[in-house]
């Protein structure tokens, strides 16, 4: 029982870790898998919200000051054309990029 918990647990562990290695690249700057899931459910709420769809063109000033956004973007943020790495970054397919075969993806 204690190595089958042991198993699991090492599983569990190793998932985790895959997850958080596989980084997406924009504009010089590489941001976790994580990061860039949560940044396209912000969208996805915004235009649920009825706003413009940031997918087409992402206003960085809205998304930047969302205090949803992961902290991992405000270097992004500061950046001239955040608007358009935001909305590439958006714009990346997650099932492609976990198995990495999007190039802005690597780590895997």
């Amino acid at each position: 029982m204690k190595y089958a918990l042991a198993t699991i647990a090492v599983l569990v562990l190793a998932l985790g870790l895959t997850t958080e290695a596989v980084q997406v690249e924009e504009n010089g700057l590489s941001f976790s898998l994580e990061a860039v899931k949560r940044l396209q459910e912000l969208t996805e709420n915004s235009a649920l919200a009825g706003q413009q769809s940031p997918r087409l063109r992402a206003s960085s000033g809205s998304l930047c000051a969302d205090p949803m956004l992961p902290q991992e973007f405000m270097p992004l943020c500061r950046q001239r054309g955040a608007s358009a790495s935001l909305a590439r970054l958006a714009m990346v397919p997650m099932d492609v990029c976990e198995i990495c075969a999007f190039a802005a993806c690597t780590g895997c």
